[in-house]
């Protein structure tokens, strides 16, 4: 199992997003996600979040908020433990990221572009402010089989009604 980070850096109505595109094997290649990576030997979660967030971006955080845990299981990529951070307090300029394209994107478009369909529940609930959670999300290939937010699964497809 892999522990993984990811941060959506928010600045006046957007989001700092990266389009996976410059890895020929990639999990996420082609998708569009927020930033982070795979934690290193000896790091909490915060350490990565702030590593992986410079390293890519050439930002740095000087604040964030720990949102929540998610937790992907799928069959071909096994599972991986995800911490979700968000940021709107940083410092430093944007730098060429060496495993994609960096672009602000307008929150309220975040969820039309190419991404995983999990990744639209746990940007809701960021919006939505919900408290720290635990989300589950299986996959069988691309597609969301079954979602389990806070122990209780949700309906699929996903609505905002749902949570």
């Amino acid at each position: 199992m892999r522990n993984t980070t990811l941060c959506y850096i928010e600045k006046d109505g957007y989001y700092l997003m990266l389009h996976r595109t410059k890895k020929e094997i990639d999990e996420n290649k082609d998708k569009w996600i927020a930033v982070g990576g795979k934690f290193e030997y000896g790091e909490s979660p915060e350490d990565c979040a702030l590593r992986e967030v410079n390293e890519e971006t050439g930002l740095t955080l000087n604040s964030y908020t720990y949102k929540g845990i998610v937790t992907f299981v799928s069959d071909k990529w096994g599972t991986e433990y995800m911490h979700l951070f968000l940021s709107d307090d940083f410092s430093g300029s944007l730098k060429e990221c060496d495993e994609g394209e960096l672009m602000w994107v307008e929150k309220e478009k975040v969820r039309s572009l190419y991404c995983w369909e999990g990744d639209k529940i746990f940007l809701s609930l960021i919006e939505k402010n919900v408290p720290f959670f635990s989300l589950k999300l299986n996959y069988v290939g691309e597609d969301l089989t079954k979602a389990v937010l806070n122990g209780k699964e949700i309906k699929l497809p996903f609505s905002e009604e749902c949570i």
